[in-house]
């Protein structure tokens, strides 16, 4: 099965921005989302946006900082990350919903990750 591929992680400061990429090759249908593996933990979800882009889901820990976005004409995704934290230290992983339109739950063609590390 196709895997997604991300990419735009890096070494930033506290405060600083980054923008993640996932690129769909056109296996976009559904709904996609943004998770998040950080040292030790579990995997968590960040982020997840519709087919339409018009309903969006944000973990509480990164309300008001992070932005999801799709562009289907292009097949990618985008995380929009401001005002990085330590703890938003992390591999990040994008993926498909194997059948929602809306939900991210059952996700699918999970992409090898890119790491971003927030230290001062």
């Amino acid at each position: 099965q196709l895997q997604f591929a991300e990419s735009g992680g890096a070494l930033v400061q506290p405060g600083e921005s980054l923008r993640l990429s996932c690129a769909t090759f056109g296996f976009s249908e559904n709904a996609i989302g943004w998770f998040r593996q950080a040292p030790g933990q579990d995997r968590e979800e960040v982020s997840c946006i519709s087919r339409s882009g018009r309903t969006t889901f944000y973990d509480d820990s990164v309300k008001g900082r992070f932005t999801i976005s799709r562009d289907n004409a292009k097949n990618m995704a985008y995380l929009q990350m401001n005002n990085l934290k330590p703890e938003d230290t992390g591999v990040y992983y994008c993926a498909t919903d194997a059948s929602s339109y809306s939900d991210c739950s059952i996700m699918e063609r999970w992409g090898k990750g890119t790491v971003v590390i927030v230290s001062p």
